[in-house]
């Protein structure tokens, strides 16, 4: 007889505990175990939360080198069905091997379930016959757990379920993040019900009882924008720092559709403006997207949704300032260019539409299309495409953490036709999915680059630029943590491409995501190493720092509702002169949409107490020593970039925390 010494670790998270009985089956490359019960002196508590138990598990003779376990649980008789988390398995074996198994799964019935040691495998390395078997069969109850959905047409697709909790237990909230996120709900919608805010359908009369709005519930910055939200360089500033960083790009040239001339803007010095577009100083923000959209109808009051155009100049004190603004697309008698020099009203409110302008492109298309919509396709196709043991898998599953959850409710308390955005955005209405679908259709692979889309937009040299500086090294550290390891599973071009399950994966991405219409630069399939590990990088970056850079800033900004109207209910002004303080009171929306859209922003920047920053990795899901020390090296350079952010921060008016590595969190999870 020969013993195999059994560790099993049951995760340290709430409800994670069974007092079912257990049992195990080893299979080797020379036979396998009897299925064999888990028992020890521990009893009913050797599978409680956060233990590590030991057992024997004893054979006729050695099995060989191990190859998968197969666990199962079975009720007692005075105990009920219930819930086991197990972690991880390790195996001692008589030869004096020891062979890791992560799971890392919610087992919740009596079924036998197979796990592979913890060596990734590429399909074509997985020459054991009953290792291609488990690796079959895991894909194929995945495609039934896992399948797409159309949600809308002309939009990426979404996993089909019935609602959070139809979905598969490994990817739904834990009980700590279930429970803070309803808190914090509850408690900020009760917070507005006591203030008698929630269901007012009155305008403000006056701007400062905006700050009865959770007057408990401010930030620093959120503060700082209340005090400077008139003024032209925070205006300007947003757009490198604030949510949406990623519409500014320099001008060359201006636009057919704006005729600003050189003696209608005041510029420094003696400078014109072509001299200015020559020296790369002027940049546009153009939300051509939103043109032509009718707004939404809230409160039985007609909406109004612009398309701005706005130009910028960079000072010679480095400070982006804008020099015109044109709220609709097209030039027109009825379509006035706003300056600086126009009365202050008329300069504000054109600002106003802006800014309300930005909060639609910025939720519709720069946070939820770009980091929620495509983090839940490259998750479903992942877990449809790729299994446990595969590299990619074991990289790319922390970055997928709560995404399908999360979605879910968006799908259900946001974007759906009783949801909090479609019933209280200006762009919630019809326009939204078109602005959806237009984002889509004009999306591009560099755009989803950090580096080349900076390059693209021609936003090198500006100063004062954190999102960029923060975001510019990041990707590197992320680019040379994912060549690391890829490189090490794929040594050449032609393994990327023989690799069937890497391009099932990319092929789903394709159909599934982009709709299999062109989407310039994204690959159809990959063809080599450096290919791929481009693609991941940009995954990851997705998942965690641009998803950070565009979420975690919400309330901050928009906290204070003037510096980001959700909505706005009078058409902006047709000729100059005509405005005043109670025309931008009545242009405000009304105090129960104001609300409604902070209590989300809230919501929504709310971190909970399970958050996992980015390169921390809780499961263990690598097994070999080479990843082991990648992933320490990258936790080291994240570290290194973590307190430079923070030291530069010390000296700033407006500190820039969305990049840094302990605020960014691995996955789309909030």
């Amino acid at each position: 007889m020969v013993n195999y010494e059994v560790i099993l670790s049951t995760a340290n998270v709430v409800g994670a505990t069974t007092f079912n009985n257990v049992f195990i089956k080893l299979v080797g490359t020379d036979g396998e175990s009897d299925r064999s019960w888990l028992m020890n002196l521990k009893g009913p508590l050797a599978f409680t939360t956060g233990a590590v138990s030991s057992f024997n598990v004893s054979c006729s003779e050695s099995i060989g080198k191990l190859v998968l376990i197969e666990l199962d649980k079975q009720r007692l008789l005075i105990f009920p069905e219930d819930n086991w988390f197990p972690a991880k398995v390790e195996v001692k074996s008589p030869e004096g091997d020891t062979y890791n198994f992560p799971v890392y799964r919610w087992i919740t019935d009596n079924e036998v379930h197979r796990f592979r040691e913890g060596k990734a495998l590429r399909v074509f390395d997985d020459i054991h016959h009953l290792g291609k078997y488990s690796r079959e069969q895991e894909l194929k109850q995945r495609e039934e757990d896992y399948r797409w959905d159309v949600y809308a047409e002309g939009i990426p697709h979404s996993i089909k379920s019935e609602g959070p909790l139809s979905l598969p237990c490994e990817v739904r909230f834990s009980f700590t993040k279930t429970t803070e996120f309803l808190f914090t709900a509850a408690s900020g919608l009760t917070e507005l019900q006591l203030n008698g805010l929630a269901d007012s359908k009155e305008n403000w009369t006056d701007i400062e009882d905006i700050n009865r709005v959770f007057c408990c519930k401010r930030t620093a910055i959120s503060d700082y924008a209340q005090e400077h939200w008139k003024e032209d360089a925070f205006f300007g500033y947003q757009f490198l720092n604030g949510v949406n960083p990623i519409l500014i790009q320099r001008c060359s040239a201006l636009p057919k559709n704006l005729p600003v001339t050189n003696d209608m803007v005041c510029l420094p010095g003696q400078s014109s403006l072509e001299d200015e577009m020559k020296k790369g100083n002027i940049y546009l923000c153009d939300y051509k997207r939103l043109d032509g959209l009718e707004g939404n109808t809230i409160n039985e009051k007609k909406q109004y949704l612009m398309a701005p155009l706005v130009l910028l100049h960079r000072t010679p004190d480095d400070k982006m300032m804008p020099i015109a603004i044109q709220l609709k697309q097209t030039p027109g008698d009825d379509n006035p260019i706003f300056f600086p020099s126009d009365s202050e009203y008329d300069w504000l409110m054109a600002k106003i539409f802006v800014r309300s302008a930005d909060f639609s492109e910025h939720q519709l298309n720069v946070h939820l299309l770009r980091t929620h919509l495509l983090a839940e396709v490259f998750a479903v196709s992942m877990l449809r495409n790729v299994p446990m043991v595969h590299p990619l898998y074991k990289l790319l599953v922390p970055h997928t953490r709560y995404t399908l959850q999360i979605n879910n409710l968006a799908r259900l308390l946001l974007i759906s036709e009783t949801g909090v955005f479609t019933g209280f955005a200006a762009s919630g209405g019809e326009a939204m999915f078109t602005i959806l679908k237009r984002s889509l259709s004009s999306m591009t692979y560099s755009s989803l680059c950090i580096p080349d889309d900076i390059a693209e937009r021609g936003l090198e040299a500006v100063p004062n630029f954190y999102y960029r500086d923060d975001g510019l090294r990041l990707w590197d550290i992320i680019h040379r943590f994912v060549q690391g390891i890829l490189s090490f599973y794929y040594k050449n071009d032609a393994e990327v491409q023989q690799d069937s399950e890497l391009q099932a994966w990319i092929s789903d991405i394709f159909e599934h995501g982009l709709l299999s219409q062109p989407c310039p630069g994204i690959p159809r399939s990959f063809t080599t190493v450096a290919e791929l590990v481009k693609f991941v990088t940009m995954v990851i970056f997705t998942c965690s720092a641009q998803h950070s850079a565009v979420n975690a800033g919400q309330y901050d900004y928009g906290g204070w509702m003037p510096n980001t109207p959700i909505s706005l209910q009078l058409p902006p002004p047709t000729t100059k002169g005509t405005t005043s303080e109670a025309t931008m009171l009545q242009t405000f929306p009304d105090v129960n949409t104001t609300v409604q859209g902070m209590a989300t922003m809230w919501l929504l920047s709310k971190q909970s107490s399970d958050f996992v920053p980015l390169g921390r990795y809780p499961e263990d899901h690598f097994s070999e020593e080479i990843p082991h020390k990648l992933i320490k090296a990258f936790q080291g350079e994240l570290q290194d970039l973590s307190e430079a952010i923070k030291a530069r921060n010390k000296d700033l008016e407006v500190p820039y925390t969305y990049m840094d590595p302990t605020e960014v969190e691995n996955s789309v999870a909030i």
